[in-house]
């Protein structure tokens, strides 16, 4: 089996940090890493204690929900909370930062932000990344890096198809199925 590259592996993560989001309208997660090793992780949820959007709502003013506490800025604050250092560190994010993570990013000293998805990015908070040095790429999760039985998957859906034709099936119907199964497994 192929290794991952380490940009998968962290984009994996944060993905993995989405999953326990408690906010219904975005499910965001974060991962700060420095010299190859995870320092923190977040997700977008409600304060401690508190009350979560899966359970009351969202609490929504001027269009944001005021509830919860973006995935970045929870990932910032467990590094502020146990003293670990962020200057110089690289963040992975299921989505585009907004305009105030993009100034606590720039502010802690991360140098670098890689993120999975466009999300309403704002021209201020891409402009003040810019300006500030700090990094930024687009690096999608590759749909099959957690798919642990992918070579199985490929190798069965490869015979199905090989006896479908053996069987007689037309070939503008065996070409349509060979294109959908090629999609599936090259998605990203």
């Amino acid at each position: 089996m192929e290794r991952i590259s380490w940009d998968q592996y962290y984009m994996a993560q944060s993905h993995l940090l989405a999953l326990r989001s408690t906010c219904t309208r975005l499910m965001v997660g974060a991962t700060i890493v420095r010299d190859k090793r995870i320092i923190a992780g977040g997700y977008n949820g409600s304060i401690s204690g508190g009350d979560h959007c899966l359970d009351e709502g969202c609490y929504v003013v001027d269009g944001h929900c005021i509830r919860t506490i973006h995935a970045e800025m929870n990932a910032l604050l467990q590094c502020a909370k146990f003293g670990v250092a962020t200057e110089g560190a690289e963040l992975y994010v299921t989505h585009f930062p907004c305009v105030h993570c993009a100034k606590a990013i720039i502010q802690s000293g991360i140098k670098k932000v890689i993120y999975a998805t466009d999300y309403k990015n704002h021209p201020y908070a891409q402009d003040i990344l810019q300006k500030a040095g700090v990094s930024v790429m687009q690096e999608e999760l590759e749909d099959t890096v957690l798919d642990y039985n992918k070579s199985e998957k490929l190798s069965f859906t490869a015979d199905l198809l090989k006896k479908l034709e053996k069987a007689g099936v037309d070939s503008v119907e065996m070409k349509d199925l060979h294109e959908r199964a090629n999609q599936l497994f090259t998605s990203s």
